[in-house]
């Protein structure tokens, strides 16, 4: 960000916070700094900074971190992040839950039960905030974002709000053709009438798999690598040799080798540096090119 810039960010309501470190806003907890990072007050306060701020000033959008990776350099421009209670709120109208983009999703472990309403537990078990889940059509337990999206509020890179329909975020499996430029404010989800014990029973199920199939308790970012059809990626992964590489602070865990974790020394580059070496072996192996479920941003 140039001086002129730096000099020009609109006054707002909200929190500019400066040369704020990522790995603070990061399951991973590795990476360098956001040049600056906008926390808005409101919608309003997001409208106005997107239409007032200086012209080609990078925006980078930035949900509940729990699959991200930042490079050391850190991010240059301005980040977002829609951290404020204004942007976690929610209602039921129409058999609709409406949750704003900031709410996390663990959260609907409360709300689902408290509201005899079900066909969203599988969402309570997936890192991160409900905005988040949008880039990469987050899923699991044979459910995605897809299928219970009704539609979406979001705001474009010129500050105008505009309803989205499923069929226009190109959802297909962990991808989404999702523009850069848009910010997810909330979500409109199908929901069905169930019995709080089924639901409470259901959100257990999933969490006790879990338990015993992933690892808990360390820095990691959940599955690295997307599934390709061949075959599933742990099993690429440990036939290939990758889940005996140690890169620095960065290995894969011996509970399950598509999860990746980091040690407190851990820089980006190693997590980076891993994974490529990774998909290396893999496709050397198998003639498989592995994609990476995390997505990689900042400077090197």
């Amino acid at each position: 960000m140039t001086t002129k810039q730096m000099q020009n960010l609109p006054s707002v309501r909200g929190k500019y916070l400066f040369d704020e470190p990522m790995r603070r806003h990061t399951w991973l907890g590795v990476g360098g700094e956001a040049e600056v990072m906008f926390l808005p007050e409101d919608e309003a306060d997001l409208q106005y900074f997107l239409r007032n701020k200086p012209q080609n000033l990078p925006v980078f959008i930035l949900g509940g971190g729990s699959n991200l990776l930042v490079r050391d350099g850190g991010i240059k421009g301005i980040t977002i992040k829609l951290q404020n209670k204004n942007f976690a709120q929610w209602r039921i109208e129409n058999n609709l839950l409406i949750c704003g983009a900031g709410m996390q999703n663990f959260a609907l472990k409360n709300i689902l039960p408290e509201n005899n309403i079900g066909g969203l537990e599988f969402l309570c078990s997936i890192p991160g905030t409900i905005g988040g889940a949008f880039r990469s059509n987050a899923g699991c337990f044979g459910c995605e974002l897809a299928q219970v999206l009704h539609h979406a509020k979001i705001m474009n890179g010129q500050g105008d709000i505009l309803e989205i329909t499923p069929e226009q975020f190109g959802f297909a499996y962990r991808h989404s053709d999702f523009p850069s430029d848009w910010i997810i404010l909330e979500a409109d989800l199908t929901t069905i009438t169930k019995k709080s014990e089924e639901i409470i029973a259901q959100i257990k199920q999933n969490e006790d798999y879990r338990k015993e199939h992933q690892p808990q308790g360390i820095r990691t970012a959940g599955s690295t690598f997307k599934n390709p059809q061949e075959k599933a990626a742990w099993k690429l992964i440990k036939e290939s040799g990758g889940a005996e590489m140690i890169i620095g602070g960065a290995k894969m865990s011996a509970q399950h080798c598509n999860f990746l974790e980091v040690s407190d020394n851990a820089r980006a580059t190693d997590v980076e540096k891993l994974c490529e070496n990774i998909m290396k072996a893999v496709k050397t192996k198998f003639d498989v090119s592995l994609e990476l479920e995390i997505k990689c941003v900042g400077q090197k």
